[in-house]
């Protein structure tokens, strides 16, 4: 089985992130798996990569907040950039020629860089299955039909793809009724849940141990994600362990791990004001986020697809403070589990130190595990089945083409051999 998979990653790490988790559950189930990620995330290279699983770095781009894309670090305009990248994943379908190409959120991909390879693989690979994988939710419903009519994302699913996996579920965001999905696509949507993700590589007992926190000592993990945008939130926490020092409700440790991308000159600012706490470290980045996850008592964060999943799986308590632009997403979903009684969710406008040490406050005074509704995680069992159901039937069809052939009955002997070979 070859599975190629492509992750265009513009903004922070949330979708490579994601990716390679399913990656890494296929490969689990499925050891003799060959997978290759195309992607332009800056920091794939920084990822643990599970045996199996290789990847292709195309040139990077980036997004600022206002949504516009540019070439990040070569010195060439965006329509050579996107260009190169599009030329570089055609020659991968070419030459690896997978059983199934799963495509991360947009139909197209990046500046349309796959509409060349969707083209080809109809016309020259009609076998290989083409599956579009969605977050559980894009944006608000006015702005993704918007876009979605604009850039002909209906018709491009509806003519080119076999199915549509969607990490969420209904119940929560029904993506075929909130952006308005015709028949042709509402019927190749399958919802799979969440995401459940794995454990860390260290047990909490063992890493609270190397931190040298005792058993009854609270640490607050805090981390905005690949941290482009994540300054706001750090600083604001900062502000208000300065400004309430002498609230009855304290941390005793509080680990900030501030994303790769966020800019050096932030990065430097907040170590600077860190040496007036000493109970505050500052990390840049860490391949497992989730053993400080497992190893924190509250979790203070923004609210990406990935970073509440990790909550949801741990049963942390936490707070969220979502980002709101270019995209709503973040909000719409940290509302709805706020609701749910999963976490607390602070809205960015609403942010303050006070606002923030409340919340602080609260979720230490009740450090057990939360026990509100609890969503369905199991997405990683539900694409594997998905998956086999889309590839299995090709080895079927395979084996009943050599069988019906009037073989002679010492060829016959050889069919297995024959069918494998092809396969």
């Amino acid at each position: 089985m070859k599975l190629l998979v492509y992750s265009h990653d513009a903004f922070g790490l949330g979708n490579i992130r994601r990716m390679l988790a399913i990656c890494q559950y296929l490969i689990k189930v499925y050891p003799d798996a060959s997978i290759l990620v195309v992607s332009g995330s800056p920091a794939l290279h920084s990822l643990r990569l599970p045996p199996g699983l290789d990847y292709i770095k195309l040139p990077c781009l980036e997004r600022d907040q206002s949504g516009t894309v540019s070439t990040k670090y070569l010195d060439t305009d965006l329509e050579e950039a996107v260009q190169l990248r599009s030329d570089l994943i055609l020659a991968t379908v070419k030459h690896f020629q997978p059983d199934l190409i799963l495509v991360d959120k947009k139909p197209d991909g990046l500046q349309q860089e796959l509409q060349a390879t969707l083209s080809y693989l109809q016309f020259h690979q009609p076998d290989t299955k083409r599956v579009l994988l969605l977050r559980d939710i894009l944006d608000r419903p006015e702005a993704t039909i918007a876009q979605w009519q604009r850039h002909g994302y209906y018709d491009i699913i509806a003519e080119q793809y076999d199915e549509v996996w969607v990490v969420g579920l209904p119940e929560l965001f029904d993506v075929r009724r909130e952006y308005q999905f015709p028949p042709a696509v509402a019927q190749k949507t399958r919802f799979c849940g969440y995401i459940r993700r794995e454990p860390g590589c260290k047990p909490r007992s063992v890493l609270r141990q190397e931190l040298q926190l005792q058993p009854d000592q609270a640490l607050v993990l805090v981390t905005p994600g690949g941290g482009a945008d994540g300054y706001c939130l750090v600083d604001t926490y900062l502000q208000a362990l300065e400004q309430f020092r002498e609230a009855p409700v304290q941390p005793a440790r509080s680990i900030i791990i501030s994303g790769p991308e966020m800019p050096d000159e932030h990065r430097q600012e907040l170590r600077q004001r860190m040496q007036s706490l000493p109970t505050v470290e500052l990390l840049e980045f860490s391949d497992d986020l989730v053993s400080y996850m497992d190893a924190a008592d509250v979790v203070v964060s923004m609210g990406g697809y990935n970073t509440v999943g990790e909550i949801l799986s741990l049963q942390k308590r936490g707070i969220v403070v979502p980002r709101i632009q270019p995209v709503e997403e973040q909000w719409i979903r940290a509302e709805r589990m706020a609701k749910m009684g999963l976490f607390q969710a602070i809205h960015p406008d609403d942010l303050t130190p006070k606002r923030l040490m409340r919340a602080l406050q609260t979720e230490l005074q009740h450090q057990d595990a939360r026990t509100g509704s609890q969503l369905d995680m199991n997405a990683l069992p539900r694409i594997a089945d998905y998956l086999s159901r889309l590839i299995a039937p090709r080895t079927c069809r395979t084996m009943q083409k050599f069988c019906s052939l009037p073989y002679p009955s010492k060829i016959f002997s050889l069919i297995p051999q024959l069918a494998a070979a092809e396969c």
